[in-house]
């Protein structure tokens, strides 16, 4: 998101000055067009889940209706179309419903899962599905949109909004909420640090940090950021506490006027003004659940391949170091845990690890420092990994001590705990791993969480293993 404090407007108004600044638009309700019926229903906490279900299950009866056109049945289609409804499955209701923004990943979504058909279909017969299934899906779409903008037109399912940001745009998007009730949101006000200088066409609600408030007061489901007064610092820790009410988040852009490399797929619209639609939840429950089923599958095979070499590393700590091959340590493994994490005994003895930052490689044997240089002594986390403590990627897992002392002093420290810590990350494969720079560690680790996707997991463990076999490749 980018500095909301270079906005003119939010500087005039953020100093008072009252010249130069366009005033906000007031609403007209008897602007608005003639087809606009007055709302028969009031705002539903309910109305964005019940459209997205009402979608979810038009894809499903355009793809039936292309299994049926086809005329075979069995396992191999059955499975195909649950590919395509899974690869294609709309997550949030736009609040533009235009299918041929979406043509693209309708597409793509129908062809992706055809090579997993040729073994039980012939080549003709799987690509014809494939076409069905494409049109299927976009005709019972277009169907769909049509029908819930009649009954949004009409009052019903219609979404309570709360606009971020009263400046003249804030109003602008207001004014085309109200002339536009087919778009099937309702404003109910304005949140904003710093009150308009003219009288604002919605009520005043408070400033962005009272956001959470006003969700469960307004029983709002759609959030829109529109160049609010406050500076991102105190807007980004409001937003992600949002988060875990299910409400949709969209900010409105800068330089929207100039076009962007986004698919138009990937952004909404509000009657022309562009928006960029945030995550929800970071992992939700299904994202979760393959995360989960990824990293038991991984970890079980390299568990397996890498056991001989494991059993050699620890036979060789023993031998060299006269004590137990494996040390145990309790770190923070996120999302509330701590676990007792394994690694191979690097030095004969250190009686403070729990406290100290760096470790004392002097004391390290050259086995050790060999183990610690390579990172095969975390290799035995993998164990983690199968038993739940641990993720294959994620952020480091880290000492309880040292997890109290960053939370107090680095900003968004305690955030890098919201996933599950891993045996490699983002931030390593950058380099950052001993003794670097924990805040650049936090914003690689922030990252990874607010991007994470399964191809992202599969990069990462690329990236590590070829910085194991070739360390200054991997620096380039």
């Amino acid at each position: 998101m980018t500095d909301l404090r270079s906005d003119p407007e939010v500087e005039a108004r953020a100093r008072g000055i009252t010249k130069t600044v366009t005033a906000p638009i007031a609403l007209r309700p008897k602007e608005a067009p003639a087809r606009a019926r007055k709302a028969r229903t009031e705002p539903s906490r309910h109305a964005g889940r019940a459209c997205l279900r009402g979608l979810w299950l038009a894809d499903m009866f355009g793809l039936a209706g292309a299994v049926a056109a086809v005329g075979r049945f069995g396992p191999a289609v059955a499975v195909y179309a649950l590919a395509v409804f899974a690869i294609g499955m709309q997550k949030r209701v736009r609040i533009c419903l235009r299918v041929s923004d979406q043509l693209g990943r309708v597409l793509v979504s129908a062809g992706i899962p055809v090579p997993f058909l040729l073994p039980w279909l012939a080549s003709g017969l799987a690509w014809r599905l494939a076409l069905f299934s494409a049109i299927g899906i976009v005709v019972m779409r277009s169907l769909a949109y049509a029908t819930l903008r009649n009954l949004h037109w009409r009052g019903y399912l219609t979404e309570p909004t709360l606009i971020v940001g009263a400046g003249e745009t804030g109003a602008m998007i207001a004014n085309r909420l109200v002339e536009h009730p087919e778009l099937g949101l309702r404003p109910v006000g304005f949140l904003d640090g710093c009150p308009p200088l003219d009288e604002p066409p919605l009520p005043m609600l408070g400033g962005a940090h009272d956001m959470v408030t006003a969700i469960q007061r307004y029983r709002a489901t759609r959030v829109i950021v529109s160049f609010p007064v406050e500076p991102d610092r105190d807007i980004v820790p409001a937003l992600s506490a949002c988060r875990s009410k299910d409400v949709d988040l969209c900010v409105v852009p800068r330089l929207q006027e100039l076009g962007s490399t986004i698919s138009r797929g990937e952004l909404d619209e509000i009657w022309g003004v562009t928006l960029i639609p945030l995550r929800g939840r970071v992992q939700p429950p299904l994202a979760k659940l393959a995360k989960r089923l990824f990293d038991v599958v991984a970890a079980s095979v390299l568990l397996c391949m890498l056991s001989p070499v494991l059993v050699v590393l620890a036979m060789l700590v023993r031998l060299r170091m006269g004590k137990p091959a494996l040390f145990r340590q309790l770190r923070d493994t996120g999302e509330g845990r701590a676990a007792s994490i394994l690694k191979l005994r690097t030095l004969p003895e250190h009686d403070d690890s729990d406290t100290t930052w760096s470790v004392p490689m002097a004391g390290c044997t050259a086995l050790g420092r060999w183990l610690r240089s390579s990172h095969l002594d975390e290799l035995t986390q993998l164990i983690n990994v199968i038993a739940g403590d641990m993720s294959l990627v994620g952020p480091r897992p880290e000492r309880p001590h040292f997890v109290q002392k960053f939370s107090a002093e680095i900003p968004r420290y305690e955030n890098r705990t919201r996933m599950r810590a891993g045996i490699t990350g983002w931030a390593q494969v950058h380099g950052l791993h001993g003794d670097t720079s924990v805040r650049e560690r936090v914003r690689f680790d922030n990252q990874y969480i607010e991007s994470w996707s399964l191809w992202l997991d599969v990069v990462i463990l690329a990236r590590t293993l070829v910085a194991a076999v070739a360390p200054h490749r991997a620096r380039k």
